[in-house]
C-alpha cells in the first residue's frame, strides 16, 4: 500500500468531515432556523459525526495519525466560507443557507467516494477489508437524500421572488 498518499487521502476526508461538522453546529446554531430544521441538522451532523469515527477507528487500524494542520485548515476553511456567506447573502439569508447545503451535499457526495474508492482499493489491500463499505455508502447516499429535500427547498426560497 502507498502509505503517504492513504495517510493523505484519509486525511484530506477527515478534515472535510471536521469542516461539515462545524458548518452543521453552525447551522443548527441559527437563532432563525425553526426546530425542525435544526433537529435535522442535528441528526445529520450526528450521523456524520459517527462516519468521522469510522474513518478514525481505519486510520488507527492502519497507522495513520491525524493531521492537525490538516483539520486546521479545514477549520479555517469553514470560517471563511461563513464570512463569505455572511458578505454576499440578503438580510434573510436564503443564499446563504443554499450555498451551505450546496456545499454539505457536495463533501457527502465526497464521502461516498470515499468509501467507494476504499472498497475498490480492498480488493488489493487487506488491511482495508475490515469495514462494510457497503453500508457506509448506503449511509452517504441517505445522508445526501436528506440534504437534497433541504437544498431544493432553500433554492425555491433563494432563487425566486
Amino acid at each position: 500500500m502507498a502509505q503517504s498518499q492513504m495517510e493523505t487521502y484519509l486525511n484530506d476526508h477527515l478534515a472535510g468531515a471536521v469542516a461539515a461538522i462545524d458548518l452543521l453546529g453552525r447551522l443548527a446554531g441559527a437563532d432563525d432556523i425553526g426546530d425542525a430544521r435544526a433537529r435535522a441538522l442535528a441528526e445529520l451532523r450526528a450521523d456524520i459525526a459517527a462516519d468521522r469515527e469510522q474513518l478514525e477507528a481505519l486510520m488507527a487500524r492502519l497507522d495513520i495519525d491525524e493531521s492537525r494542520s490538516r483539520k486546521a485548515m479545514a477549520w479555517i476553511a469553514e470560517r471563511a466560507s461563513h464570512l463569505k456567506l455572511r458578505l454576499d447573502d440578503s438580510p434573510d439569508g436564503a443564499l446563504g443557507w443554499l450555498e451551505a447545503l450546496d456545499t454539505l451535499a457536495i463533501g457527502i457526495e465526497g464521502k461516498r467516494a470515499l468509501w467507494r474508492a476504499l472498497a475498490a482499493a480492498a480488493e488489493h489491500e487487506p488491511r482495508l477489508r475490515s469495514m462494510d463499505y457497503e453500508r457506509l455508502v448506503g449511509r452517504a447516499e441517505e445522508q445526501r437524500s436528506r440534504v437534497e429535500m433541504m437544498r431544493l427547498e432553500a433554492a425555491m426560497a433563494a432563487l425566486t421572488s
